[in-house]
C-alpha cells in the first residue's frame, strides 16, 4: 500500500510540472519566435520484490516474488524547434527566419541568440531588440561583424538580403547556427538563448517587413492541459483512497 502511494505521488509531482510548462507555453503563444517547451519524464528503475516466506531445508529462504516499478520521474524539459507561421507587418525593422537559424545580439557584452526578429531603431540610431540589445551585422565593406548603425537613413532589404541604407548596401545580418539545438542551446529569458559552439554565418533566410510567431498550437496545448488536470485529480483521489485504508490499517483492523 505504502508503495502504491509513492507511485500516485511521483505521478502527481510529474503532472503538476507539466501543467507549470505548459502554462508557459500558453502564455507565449504570442511571443514572437517563441519555441515551446516539452516535459521529459522517466520511469524509476524497476525493483525487485521478495519476501522469506520460502522454506527450504527447514529455513525461509529469500523468495522473488516479481518486478514491481515506483512511477515516473522529472527527466527535464526539450524544446520544440518547429518553424512559427509568418505574420507580414509591413514594418521595415521587422524580420522572420525561414528555416534554421538565429539571429545574433549583444546581451551583457556576450552574444545571444534569438528568433524574434521584431527589432527597432534606437535613439542612437543602432537596430536593437524590443529589449535594447544590439542585433549584430556584418559590415559589407570592412568584413567586421557589430552592430548595426542606421542613424536617420531608411532601412530595406534587397533582393541579396542585404540591409540597404537610403538604398545602398550597407550589412549583412549575422546569423549562427547549431549542430543540436537542444544539446547546444540554453533558454535565457527575454526571448534569448545562450549557446555553446556557434557557427556564424550571413547566408539567414531572412524575410523583411514580416515576423515569425509562436511555434504553440493554442487548441492543442489547451486540450493537453485539460487532460494534465484531469489525469492529476485522478490521482489525488488514488491518494485519498490509500491513505483512507491506511487509516483504516491503522485504526479499525484488528479491533476487538
Amino acid at each position: 500500500m505504502i508503495r502504491s502511494l509513492y507511485t500516485a505521488v511521483s505521478g502527481m509531482i510529474n503532472l503538476e510540472a507539466k501543467q507549470d510548462v505548459i502554462s508557459n507555453n500558453m502564455a507565449n503563444v504570442n511571443t514572437n519566435g517563441y519555441k515551446e517547451d516539452e516535459l521529459i519524464t522517466k520511469s524509476f528503475k524497476d525493483v525487485m520484490i521478495q519476501n522469506r516466506d520460502k522454506i527450504s531445508g527447514g529455513v525461509n529462504v529469500p523468495n522473488q516474488l516479481g518486478k514491481l516499478n515506483l512511477g515516473s520521474r522529472i527527466d527535464g524539459t526539450t524544446v520544440k524547434f518547429t518553424q512559427g507561421a509568418t505574420q507580414i507587418t509591413d514594418n521595415t525593422t521587422d524580420f522572420a527566419i525561414q528555416g534554421r537559424g538565429f539571429f545574433t545580439v549583444k546581451h551583457n557584452n556576450e552574444n545571444y541568440f534569438t528568433r524574434d526578429g521584431h527589432f527597432r531603431i534606437d535613439n542612437a540610431g543602432y537596430l536593437v531588440t524590443d529589449s535594447g540589445d544590439s542585433v549584430l551585422g556584418t559590415d559589407l565593406t570592412s568584413g567586421a561583424t557589430g552592430p548595426i548603425y542606421i542613424g536617420n537613413g531608411s532601412l530595406a532589404m534587397d533582393g541579396s538580403k542585404n540591409l540597404t541604407i537610403n538604398s545602398v548596401p550597407k550589412y549583412k545580418l549575422l546569423g549562427a547556427d547549431f549542430n543540436d539545438y537542444n544539446k547546444s542551446l540554453e533558454k535565457a529569458g527575454d526571448n534569448l538563448y545562450k549557446g555553446t559552439n556557434p557557427t556564424y554565418n550571413n547566408n539567414l533566410d531572412v524575410q523583411n517587413k514580416a515576423l515569425e510567431k509562436s511555434n504553440v498550437n493554442l487548441t492543442d496545448t489547451m486540450i493537453d492541459l485539460m487532460t494534465t488536470m484531469r489525469s492529476f485529480e485522478t490521482n489525488q483521489k488514488i491518494v485519498k483512497m490509500i491513505d483512507e485504508s491506511m487509516g483504516k490499517a491503522a485504526t479499525e483492523v484488528g479491533k476487538v
